[in-house]
């Protein structure tokens, strides 16, 4: 089992749950579905949860609903967390490198700041 968690920033802002925020109820429905799916199973289904390639550390959340593509990305804390770092709607092939810079950034930002505590 694994249990998700969402990055907090400096200013207690949750940038995935204000992401989750904007979309339709059903896409909504999906994306939380995805998510128990990630805590749940020993093995995920490499269509809904998988280590993206090219990056160390930064794991994607996949989902699918109507034709739209959402990705969440994160990193894996502990060998049991899963922190969610950035979602967004994916429009092209591959992933955008802003996106994944944006979840090392925030990852290297967590780190840090647990440290200090």
């Amino acid at each position: 089992m694994r249990t998700i968690t969402f990055y907090e920033n400096s200013s207690g802002k949750l940038p995935v749950e204000e992401f989750l925020d904007s979309l339709t109820d059903q896409q909504a429905r999906k994306v939380t579905w995805v998510m128990r799916l990630v805590e749940q199973l020993q093995l995920v289904p490499r269509q809904y949860f998988k280590k993206l390639l090219g990056t160390e550390r930064i794991w994607e959340v996949r989902i699918q609903v109507a034709g739209n593509i959402f990705r969440i990305l994160g990193f894996m804390d502990t060998d049991n967390r899963v922190v969610l770092t950035n979602g967004f709607t994916k429009k092209s092939q591959k992933t955008s490198h802003q996106e994944i810079a944006l979840a090392e950034k925030r990852r290297q930002d967590y780190y840090q700041r647990r440290a200090i505590k």
